[in-house]
């Protein structure tokens, strides 16, 4: 029997996640996590292999804030072409000023060099530097760009509609630049499991996604040491905390896990441990690959 391609295992999966809820436990501890937390908590998990499915709040809209940045970059990388990569982008100091955000684009050799489109890729994604996704925002035409790619992922849900740093406002009741955990969850395992991207592009985005590094107080730090993690996070107003990862248990196929989180209050930090603490319910639920 021939085997079933990627996609289809993952069409599949995305329907049937919908019919799926959270194991008591799991859904119980969600649910005192948000007590303890003041807070109002979204995930979505998803064992490959298993085909297990964790949802709680998983179709509930959520501020997306950086972890757009993954798709930008997916963007880049399947409508741009791989040429477009090495070409140089420059950029000065009022863009940098606009985003609000440049811990790579802001160096002074980067700022007087200007980036290729390649590095801005990869500072977008490790550092989620803000001017370096608004650049790439700016190679494909803006916003609305994203949007664009996740409904030819089949995503109808998430969308951007703003810039950095205003999309990070997230306040209450706001639909624009919003997504699900159920919607980017799979719309992260279309390309970095599936086959949306060609696999010298999949290769990229996976290697920039696991060289990640402001994740590590959020869902890798509530799984399991051994398990690989590619992720991207998010962070915005009303103490809005979100991590959107690919892990790679050892001898195991990929786990899915996306972690939405935030607050009513305009004064709310955002809160890492709670991301870490819902991460650590998926892989005690994962344990022996099933919920």
């Amino acid at each position: 029997m021939q085997k079933p391609s990627r996609r289809v295992g993952l069409t599949a999966a995305a329907g049937t996640a919908l019919g799926t809820r959270a194991a008591p436990r799991a859904a119980s501890r969600f649910q005192a996590l948000e007590r303890e937390h003041r807070a109002r908590l979204g995930v979505f998990a998803w064992d490959t292999g298993s085909g297990a499915r964790i949802r709680y709040r998983c179709g509930e809209l959520f501020p997306m804030c950086s972890v757009f940045k993954t798709l930008a970059v997916a963007a880049v990388l399947r409508d741009l072409g791989e040429e477009v990569l090495a070409e140089v982008v420059h950029y000065d100091e009022r863009d940098v000023e606009r985003a609000g955000g440049a811990p790579v684009t802001g160096k002074p050799g980067n700022l007087a060099s200007g980036m290729t489109v390649a590095e801005l890729c990869a500072a977008a994604i490790e550092y989620s530097d803000n001017t370096a996704a608004n650049l790439l925002l700016e190679q494909l035409g803006g916003p609305v760009a994203v949007t664009r790619l996740c409904r030819s992922l089949g995503d109808e849900v998430t969308r951007l509609d703003r810039w950095e740093p205003e999309l990070n406002s997230a306040e209450p009741g706001r639909v624009t630049d919003t997504t699900t955990p159920l919607a980017i969850g799979v719309s992260y395992a279309r390309l970095v499991v599936g086959d949306a991207l060609d696999g010298a592009d999949r290769r990229r985005l996976t290697g920039w996604l696991r060289a990640n590094t402001t994740g590590g107080e959020r869902i890798r730090a509530g799984l399991p040491g051994d398990w690989t993690v590619g992720d991207k996070t998010g962070t915005g107003g009303y103490g809005t905390a979100n991590d959107v990862a690919i892990a790679w248990p050892p001898g195991r196929t990929p786990v899915v896990l996306a972690v939405f989180s935030t607050h009513i209050e305009a004064t709310a930090q955002a809160d890492s441990p709670l991301v870490r603490k819902a991460a650590a319910v998926v892989a005690d639920a994962f344990k022996h690959g099933r919920a």
